[in-house]
This record gives C-alpha cells, structure tokens and sequence, in this order.
C-alpha cells in the first residue's frame, strides 16, 4: 500500500519532528558520555534508541509520551551503568572490554591479533595512517575498548610509554 491516508503521514511528520528533538535534549542533558566512541555496551545503548525512534514514528501504538518515557530510561539506563563503571572495576569490566596489545617494540603478537581478529595488514594500516613506515618505530599498538588501533611511538624514554600503557593486556608479559 502506497498510501493510507493524510492523518498517518501529519502523525510522522508531527510525532518524528517531536520525538527527535526529545532525543537530542535528552543526550545532550545525559552528556558526552552517552555520545562516546562506541563499545560494545554503547553501540548497544544507541541501536535501541534508533529502534525507539524508529517504533515512535512508525507504530500508531505507541504514543509520543510512552517513547519519550523509553528514551529517558534508555539513556538514564546507560548513564547508571556509565557512573557505576566509573567507580567499580567488576562493573567496568562486566560492561567493556580492555585494551588487547598487538604489537610490541616492532613485533607482532600473532596470538593476541588471532584472538582479536585483526590481520597484519589492519596493524600495518594503522601503522602507516600514524605516519611510521617501520613497524620497528613502534612501541607498541593497542586494540583498544571501542575497536580502533592506538599506535605508541618508541620513547626516549621507557617510563613515559609504560605509563599509556598501564592496564592494557598483554603488555606485562613483555616486561
């Protein structure tokens, strides 16, 4: 069906319109967190916003007031579990991975990158888009919580490095 009548499409219109600058208030009173490089634990948070919004607009079931109800507890939800990790370890590390070391002084960790599912060519890649051409200018590189790839340089001296790289996984067994 093409079209079922003007009252649906003036209900998106004024429902999307409504909801969607709902949306944008909530997240930006929750603050920058909720818009945070996503890890697993955010991407899920925002899928089921998208979806919220998506059921709003669409479903003539659901009143505006009902989905705005659900973003607000969606995003307090996230903030809760965000204040908690902040301040609990077991929380944190229920909610996020920890950062997986790839490479060490110009060496790839073949092991860590089978279990991270990353191939030389993406550590290459990354070695390349942060300007070295060797890997042997590297410290180290990390897989990090959100799935990019941080790239250390070689210090000048070792004490500045290991201090990034404090609580990544991996890097005591280089020691």
């Amino acid at each position: 069906m093409f079209f079922e009548s003007w009252n649906g499409l003036a209900r998106v219109l004024i429902v999307g319109v409504l909801a969607y600058a709902a949306l944008i208030v909530f997240l930006r009173v929750s603050g920058k967190r909720t818009l945070a490089k996503l890890n697993a634990f955010d991407l899920v948070v925002t899928v089921a916003l998208g979806s919220t919004l998506a059921t709003i607009l669409l479903s003539k079931d659901v009143a505006l007031a009902e989905g705005l109800l659900a973003f607000a507890l969606l995003i307090t939800l996230q903030f809760i579990i965000a204040w908690l990790s902040a301040r609990s370890r077991l929380i944190s590390n229920l909610v996020k991975a920890e950062p997986l070391l790839l490479l060490h002084r110009g060496e790839l960790l073949p092991a860590a990158m089978r279990r991270a599912r990353v191939t030389e060519d993406k550590v290459r890649a990354a070695a390349r888009g942060h300007g070295l051409a060797m890997l042997e200018e590297i410290e180290a590189i990390v897989l990090e919580t959100d799935g990019s790839l941080s790239v250390v340089r070689h210090p000048s001296a070792n004490t500045a490095v290991r201090s990034a790289l404090v609580g990544v996984r991996g890097i005591d067994m280089m020691r």
